[in-house]
């Protein structure tokens, strides 16, 4: 990784270019998710760069909801292992949770790579090279999946999703955490809970809330995500955004 001085202004920023830029040379990040990673950290700038309040309150309702479910797994694609392989660890340990690779570009090699990376550093299983089911209705390659992972999930969190699969997943009566920076996706607004917030913030902040929730009882957990309005908190990070943008100048 080139060397970047940590007096660099946007040195997290450049950090995080150089990982994913990595990724893609040892295969794990398609061409493509340069283009994905390049729209989020726009989106990110317009958040101020930081996890802001709504994102918390996001972020304890999908610890509660990842420790209240019965079979909960941790959707990653080759972003999420080049940025956050570790943490997702951590967090699947804290849980516990399953963690299952998916793609929409999807090769065997490409597959194998991603599942080494993730034993690399410290996964002990990691599903999704079975591909042993398919999520009804999605015909591309992020429709395959195991069944002992996703496709028997109750609860899944899909970092950096797709609209399509999100929505299929709920007519599957899953409940989705999604991770999206950008409030107006397809995903964001079908998520039964959305982390509007950078994955890097994301992954330990849940982790964070996990360990604070550890020991609450079911029906408080319960009553945290029955009460949870993601439209509201959508709205919330639009009214921010725009009130943000009209007071810099």
């Amino acid at each position: 990784m080139e060397e970047i001085p940590k007096s660099h202004p946007r040195y997290q920023s450049l950090i995080i270019r150089e990982k994913i830029s990595n990724g893609m040379k040892k295969g794990l990040v398609h061409e493509t998710g340069l283009i994905a990673h390049g729209r989020g950290e726009a989106f990110d700038y317009l958040l101020g760069k930081k996890t802001q309040f709504f994102a918390d309150n996001a972020e304890k309702v999908a610890a509660a909801a990842l420790l209240a479910a019965k079979g909960p797994v941790i959707s990653v694609n080759g972003n999420v292992v080049a940025l956050v392989s570790e943490e997702c660890i951590t967090l699947a340990n804290s849980v516990p949770a399953k963690i299952e690779v998916n793609l929409f570009h999807r090769t065997n090699e490409r597959m194998s790579i991603l599942v080494e990376e993730l034993k690399k550093h410290g996964a002990k299983n990691v599903y999704g090279k079975k591909a042993d089911a398919r999520i009804p209705g999605l015909d591309h390659d992020r429709g395959l999946c195991d069944k002992e992972g996703i496709f028997s999930a109750d609860v899944i969190l899909v970092p950096l999703e797709d609209g399509d699969r999100c929505e299929t997943l709920k007519r599957m009566n899953k409940k989705v955490i999604a991770i999206d920076l950008n409030p107006l996706s397809r995903t964001a607004k079908t998520a039964d809970v959305t982390i509007v917030d950078n994955v890097i913030r994301a992954i330990p902040g849940i982790n964070r809330w996990v360990e604070k929730l550890r020991d609450t009882d079911e029906k408080a957990l319960n009553d945290m995500i029955g009460s949870w309005d993601n439209d509201k908190m959508l709205g919330d990070v639009l009214s921010f955004v725009s009130k943000r943008l009209n007071s810099m100048y």
